[in-house]
Formats: structure tokens, C-alpha cells, sequence
């Protein structure tokens, strides 16, 4: 997994509440067995038109203001649906390293943190500001900063988030909790050499 401590780049806006799962990445989609290449598919029904090739010129993602979009801000509840890993695999193949909404369904927001895009929870008042400086300047950078928990803009705008502090800290040095447990392989060797069957 990729480690996160400081991230600035582009915003993308997603200016739709209970964005699910399914939407996120369609259910045809789902029979690759790796966890790369999903980023194409990404938010698929709404990207392209009814051909599935040509770019809906009137979705988000495809302005080019937000081309090579790296953050991304939306509304409530996002990631609601069906518990699909591949929602998360879809959003950090097609480049995003941060999601920052008022909230997130649960098993979504977890899934996040295991693959290493890091969800940030603002409250309202604050989504509604970076909606609005966004579309005023066309395009928008904001630095995401897990070190020091904060989010901010190059303007002076600047709001601190909360993270579990045991999920930082595998963010920041790249761990899943598989390789959280690796970090102890020397003692499980031990202890399965030295256990008797």
C-alpha cells in the first residue's frame, strides 16, 4: 500500500448526496481478480454516455479544470451500498489519494483506510466553502496533510481533521494489516517453530 503523509494536488466536486458503491463502480465490472485496472470504470454510468465510450461532457470528472484530479469532495453518506472493496480500488486506480465529505458509510470509509486513500469527514459548512472556492476558481488545489492532520488551501483557508491514531499511523508508513502484521513475522516464526503440535 502506498504511504500517505502529505498530499496537494487538484480538486474534483461531486456535488451529489448517498453516492453508492454501485455508482462508485458497476456491478459488470466486479470479475477482475486484481485490484488495479478499475480506475477506467470509475463512476462509469455517469462518465460516458449510453455508447460507453464517449465522455459525458456534462459530468464532473470530465471538465478540464479538474483534469489529473487527485482530491476529491463530495456530500454526505458516500460509499453507501454494498460493501464492494472495489469502490476504493476504483478511486485510487483512477488517481485519488484523499475523499473528503460530511460523512461515509462505515464499511466504505474502513475500506479506505485498508487500501490506503484516506477519507476526511469536514462538517457541512466547511464541504459547502470548498464547493464554492472550487467553482469560482475553475481549478483548485488543496494540501491534505496527515502528519499534521490538517487540510488548507494556498489562499490561508485551513481546517484540522480527526484520525484514529493507530490508522495514521499505518497510513503513514504505508501498512495494510497484512503488512502491519508482517512487521512481526521474526516473532510468529519463532512462536510456530517453538509451538508444539
Amino acid at each position: 500500500m502506498q504511504s500517505f503523509t502529505k498530499h496537494t494536488g487538484i480538486v474534483a466536486t461531486m456535488d451529489r448526496a448517498n453516492v453508492d458503491t454501485d455508482q462508485i463502480i458497476p456491478k459488470q465490472f466486479l470479475k477482475r481478480i486484481e485490484r488495479t485496472g478499475f480506475g477506467q470504470f470509475l463512476f462509469y454510468d455517469w462518465r460516458f454516455l449510453e455508447d460507453g465510450e464517449t465522455p459525458n461532457p456534462e459530468f464532473e470528472l470530465n471538465q478540464p479544470a479538474v483534469e489529473g484530479a487527485s482530491i476529491l469532495v463530495a456530500r454526505r453518506n458516500f460509499g453507501s451500498g454494498s460493501s464492494r472493496e472495489h469502490a476504493v480500488w476504483a478511486l485510487d486506480d483512477y488517481g485519488f489519494r484523499s475523499v473528503i465529505a460530511p460523512s461515509f458509510a462505515d464499511i466504505f470509509f474502513n475500506n479506505c483506510f485498508k487500501n490506503g486513500v484516506l477519507p476526511i469527514t469536514l462538517a457541512e459548512s466547511d464541504i459547502d466553502h470548498l464547493f464554492e472556492t472550487a467553482k469560482a476558481k475553475g481549478t483548485y488545489e488543496l494540501t491534505v496533510d496527515l502528519e499534521n492532520q490538517v487540510v488548507k488551501d494556498a489562499d490561508g483557508w485551513e481546517r484540522p481533521f480527526e484520525v484514529d491514531a493507530s490508522r495514521r499511523d499505518k497510513m503513514l508508513q504505508g501498512l495494510d494489516d497484512i503488512g502491519q502484521t508482517l512487521k512481526f513475522e521474526d516473532k510468529i516464526s519463532q512462536y510456530e517453530t517453538a509451538r508444539t503440535w
